[in-house]
């Protein structure tokens, strides 16, 4: 049975499910009822972080134009531009134990595409959610709800994955942005 998780706690992943290597991180969401006439489309990204807390080159940044990072530990699946249907919209494929050493945490952030220019926002979206699931089985170890309470901000960090010791752990965020993704990718050390 899955750990469900609130904004802020923290929660083993490979010390409580033993043998775990290959994971499947499953990014989910809904539009709100939304009559601005343009198309809606979130994006997940991935940033792979030192133990400075910043990306060390444009590589370490995954997303659908740069699916592979960590050595082809990190595999983003692809862009979902609608998100709809049941299920995740989204998912990030990782190999736990392939991560490079110099990867010390793995940050899942979701942006809305052109927001600024549609005049959208994280207040027009739902029922987004992150979740961990086993590849071998599929069987979903972690999840976290991210709740309603964003308004204006288009962008979001949604949780960590971080190495402590040889073990990874997950952090659930839920941390809001403005300035869409640029604001992103200056945080996490990259050039805009």
């Amino acid at each position: 049975m899955a750990i469900t998780l609130s904004k802020g706690q923290k929660v083993d992943l490979t010390k409580t499910n033993p043998g775990l290597t290959n994971i499947v991180v499953g990014l989910g969401w809904d539009v709100n009822k939304y009559d601005g006439g343009q198309d809606f489309d979130l994006d997940s990204s991935v940033f792979l972080l030192g133990a400075n807390g910043k990306c060390a080159s444009e590589n370490d940044f995954i997303f659908y134009n740069n699916t592979k990072g960590a050595n082809g530990a990190v595999e983003h699946t692809g862009d979902n531009r609608t998100g709809a249907g049941d299920g995740d919209d989204e998912q990030v494929k990782i190999n736990l134990f392939g991560v490079p050493d110099s990867i010390q945490k793995i940050a899942f952030t979701i942006t809305i595409h052109d927001a600024e220019t549609r005049n959208q926002n994280f207040g027009q979206v739902s029922n987004s959610y992150v979740r961990i699931l086993s590849e071998s089985n599929g069987q979903e170890l972690i999840r976290y709800d991210l709740g309603e309470d964003f308004s204006i901000e288009t962008a979001m960090v949604v949780c960590e994955l971080y190495k402590h010791g040889n073990d990874w752990k997950f952090n659930a965020i839920g941390s809001g942005f403005s300035g869409g993704l640029a604001s992103l990718c200056r945080n996490y050390g990259l050039q805009v």
